[in-house]
């Protein structure tokens, strides 16, 4: 069967994020003006997806005003919201309620972004007649990352976050789920599928496919990953930086290295942006000076500031 599902865990706090995810769930923070879920519906989209459930948890009502019904964006979207983090098996399971399709589900982890083809995954899957498919990739440290050991295209053993992984293949974060499969997931109960579900398909032989392809992926899990992945964006289009419809920079201020300068946001007379990401409508006064810097939306830097490594206007206050 074709897949036409698909759930999309936002779920998380974003810790690692803050202070950015302190008022903004991690999975809605912008990504060249639109939040990272955006990118990943749209590419979920364009593979043939045509419903989606966002499994919500932390401020999981920011979401249901951006996307509504999906309509805007051409894909049925629905709302799992938990009360309590169901961990990555939970929330697949109670997610999967609400979707119409009985066929089997794509999965995505909120943070996520790459190049890979979902099309060439589903039928990788359809190919291996795999209860489960990963997509994998390889890395130069794998310590980070859950760690899989093949034989042939099928998956045999599964190791979550070691020092010693035996490979570099690791879960990239996008997997294919049979229903059956989802089916057997205990119901609101936590439940990871790294640490519970992958090993028990294993201890089954359960056929579970690892789809491995070295295209472009990044975890956007830390405030360094979203600078590095607006600044990817940028230069994979060809530039140096990257501005929101009706923002303003000045002829004389320098803007470069992946900078972004939301819309209706203004950059002074003298100033020098490198390597930042500027919120929708802040204002970045003369002879300002930032490197590695977040500004919140609405914010305001004095003129002469000069800051590295540093967040402007974020607060939970």
């Amino acid at each position: 069967m074709t897949v036409t599902s698909a759930i999309l865990l936002v779920g998380g706090m974003g810790t690692r994020m803050q202070p950015l995810t302190l008022t903004t769930p991690k999975p809605m923070l912008p990504l060249l003006g639109k939040p990272i879920t955006e990118h990943q519906i749209l590419k979920a989209k364009e593979a043939g997806i045509t419903e989606i459930v966002l499994a919500t948890s932390y401020l999981s009502d920011i979401f249901i005003p951006y996307f509504g019904n999906g309509e805007k964006f051409g894909i049925k979207i629905s709302y799992a919201v938990e009360e309590s983090a169901l961990g990555t098996g939970g929330a697949i399971r109670n997610a999967a309620a609400l979707l119409e399709g009985d066929g089997p589900v794509m999965i995505f982890n909120g943070d996520v972004l790459s190049n890979h083809s979902l099309r060439e995954q589903i039928a990788f899957h359809q190919k291996e007649s795999a209860d489960v498919t990963l997509y994998l990739t390889e890395v130069a440290d794998a310590r980070a990352f859950g760690v899989v050991e093949m034989s042939g295209d099928l998956i045999t053993t599964f190791n979550e976050k070691m020092e010693t992984p035996p490979t570099n293949i690791i879960n990239a974060g996008c997997y294919i789920f049979n229903r059956a499969v989802i089916d057997e997931i205990p119901v609101r109960r936590v439940v990871s599928v790294e640490r519970e579900t992958f090993p028990s398909l294993l201890a089954r032989n359960a056929r579970v496919a690892g789809f491995i392809d070295n295209s472009y992926w990044l975890d956007i899990g830390n405030p360094g990953a979203l600078l590095k992945a607006t600044r990817d964006l940028i230069e994979a289009s060809g530039h140096q930086m990257a501005q929101g419809k009706g923002s303003t920079i000045d002829p004389t201020a320098v803007v470069d290295e992946g900078s972004y300068v939301g819309a209706q946001a203004s950059v002074g007379a003298g100033s020098q942006l490198h390597h930042c990401i500027i919120g929708e409508g802040a204002r970045i006064g003369e002879n300002v000076r930032l490197t590695r810097t977040f500004v919140a939306a609405g914010s305001r830097i004095e003129a002469n500031t000069a800051a590295i490594d540093e967040f402007f206007g974020f607060s939970n206050e």
